[in-house]
């Protein structure tokens, strides 16, 4: 059941009807039997790896609680970390590691074919159940949070195992916190009109974005990217652009979906996406809240400051930096274009802060306006997250190498390619919707936008509510296509 189906819809509304109809003392049960229920419909034998990741959380969270010995603790913590991460790795990681094992053997070269097999690592072949590493994190960051005193152990297991499964979140986060999210449900929630209605208003244009938009140009991005060798360098062009805007209107679509869903049930989620590409350096972009926020504070918190962050050496600051993209772009996906991702990312990043100073001093002898310096640094930003958007979107190494090479060769003759190129009307009309993103989005890094269009008379308000509903249901894409991130 995909956010963007009329099934799910279906399925929201009887559980917002039943939720307001209830008493709160058992909304948190309706919750997680819808959580589990609409997980179910993936595939039932998921659930029962959901509930064993929230049974070993809340076990162990009890446990860390009642232990006084801060090595017991430690012990504790050790145990709940490995046990909810090990079904992550058989999962995601094992066939990934035996590939590269194997392939190292291979190389390697030995007198008679026999004695390789006999060091072969078998392939498991598991089917990675959807949302794995979003509700897997929600555990471990729970199991931290524990450990350093930040909130006590969860002791109503219901509650807990909706912190785990709750269904807007679920699939592909925000990875929420635990210190934020189960206060909330001891909170009586009462309907109410203003927060219904901005629930609302980011499920539409979560709708908007996913099913106008990414899904569109999904179709010029999966027919370039499927065989790149024998794709135009004009298709290329256009297929690496528009997946740029593919990804970031298909995951903060999903995110605004399940934040508007929350707001309806009276939860608030954190806020995953901040208009990214107005971003003016590779560091703004990942580290100060632009792109996927809930993901980047979390290996902030549980993985860039136990390393030490930067109070350490220059050479330690340069590893922990490194180390950690790359440890997301593992997440990501595995596969070494991932890891390849996350390490461009991370060089890009380094750079950047290493020329800032550089920028200060030449700045001022430059004596750009303010405007243009940004509109410059939003430009170079843009133009180096997409050159590794293509590793990120290419099948394999050779893939990718293929579209950059092809791209760059043919840099000298792309004008008149492009003017010999058969443009068509679903390129204009692609391009006219990232045009009303981008406009939308520049609204909103000026001033909020959802806010300003509240203070808007009614029939601005709903002039534009309509429109995105017409958008939707005469050039919306509805051909249930998942979500890019719940492959992760």
């Amino acid at each position: 059941m995909l956010f963007n189906s009329f099934s799910f819809l279906a399925f929201f509304t009887v559980v917002v009807v039943a939720y307001y109809l209830i008493p709160h003392r058992f909304r948190w049960l309706l919750l997680v039997i819808a959580s589990l229920v609409f997980y179910s419909i993936f595939k039932v034998s998921f659930v029962l790896l959901l509930l064993g990741v929230a049974l070993v959380g809340y076990l162990v969270g009890q446990a860390m609680g009642t232990a006084q010995a801060v090595g017991r603790r430690r012990a504790l913590l050790a145990v709940g970390v490995i046990a909810a991460l090990a079904p992550l790795f058989v999962f995601k990681y094992f066939d990934f590691f035996a590939e590269s094992i194997n392939a190292l053997l291979e190389g390697m070269r030995p007198e008679s074919a026999s004695s390789l097999s006999a060091f072969l690592v078998p392939k498991l072949g598991l089917l990675l159940p959807a949302g794995l590493s979003f509700f897997t994190f929600s555990c471990v960051s729970y199991l931290v949070d524990v450990y350093r005193g930040k909130l006590p152990p969860e002791k109503h297991l219901g509650r807990f195992v909706l912190y785990i499964a709750f269904f807007p979140k679920l699939l592909a986060g925000p990875i929420e916190r635990a210190t934020t999210f189960l206060p909330q449900l001891l909170r009586p929630v009462r309907f109410t009109p203003e927060g219904v209605t901005l629930g609302l208003q980011l499920i539409l244009w979560g709708l908007f974005k996913k099913v106008v938009i990414a899904d569109r140009l999904a179709t010029f991005v999966d027919n370039a990217y499927q065989t790149p060798g024998f794709a135009s360098p004009v298709a290329l062009v256009i297929a690496t652009y528009f997946y740029a805007f593919q990804i970031y209107c298909d995951f903060s679509g999903y995110s605004d979906i399940a934040i508007g869903a929350a707001l309806v049930l009276g939860l608030k989620l954190m806020e995953n996406f901040r208009r990214p590409y107005f971003a003016r350096s590779v560091p703004e972009f990942w580290s100060n809240n632009r792109w996927h926020i809930s993901l980047n504070t979390w290996f902030r918190d549980y993985l860039y400051i136990p390393l030490g962050g930067s109070r350490v050496s220059s050479l330690r600051f340069y590893f922990n930096i490194l180390a950690v993209y790359m440890v997301s772009g593992l997440w990501h996906g595995a596969a070494w274009t991932f890891v390849i991702w996350g390490g461009l990312n991370g060089f890009f990043h380094l750079v950047s802060m290493g020329v800032a100073g550089l920028k200060q001093k030449v700045a001022p002898g430059l004596r750009l306006p303010r405007p243009v310096g940004a509109i410059l640094g939003i430009l170079v930003t843009f133009h180096l997250i997409l050159v590794t958007w293509v590793f990120f979107r290419a099948s394999s190494l050779s893939d990718a190498i293929t579209v950059l090479s092809s791209i760059a060769a043919s840099v000298p003759e792309l004008p008149t390619l492009f003017k010999a190129y058969p443009i068509t009307g679903e390129v204009y009309l692609s391009l006219a919707l990232i045009g009303v993103l981008l406009l939308i989005e520049a609204l909103d890094e000026w001033r909020a936008f959802w806010e300003k269009l509240v203070t808007r008379p009614v029939y601005v308000r709903w002039a534009f509510y309509y429109a995105l509903l017409i958008c939707l249901v005469v050039i919306g894409q509805w051909g249930q296509k998942q979500f890019v991130y719940m492959q992760f």
